[in-house]
């Protein structure tokens, strides 16, 4: 299960669909005003295995989450 940032289009999520992906926007989840850090510990908690964003410094602002969950995969 693939979460989208809030900085994506949710058009992606559909597309992703089409390649049988499932994938949920964040600002759905409630999640649209949670820092970085705290969307990956919350994407992990919920079951998501990929988080994908368009912030070039989210693996930067998000380290330490990232470091306590090694099976999350992060793409920008």
């Amino acid at each position: 299960m693939w979460l989208l940032d809030v900085n994506l289009p949710k058009k992606v999520g559909g597309l992703l669909g089409e390649f049988g992906i499932e994938a949920h926007c964040a600002d759905d989840r409630g999640w649209g005003h949670l820092t970085n850090g705290a969307l990956v510990g919350a994407a992990q908690q919920a079951g998501f295995h990929c988080i994908l964003t368009r912030d070039r410094l989210f693996s930067e602002s998000a380290a330490r989450a990232l470091k306590l969950f090694p099976s999350s995969a992060l793409y920008w």
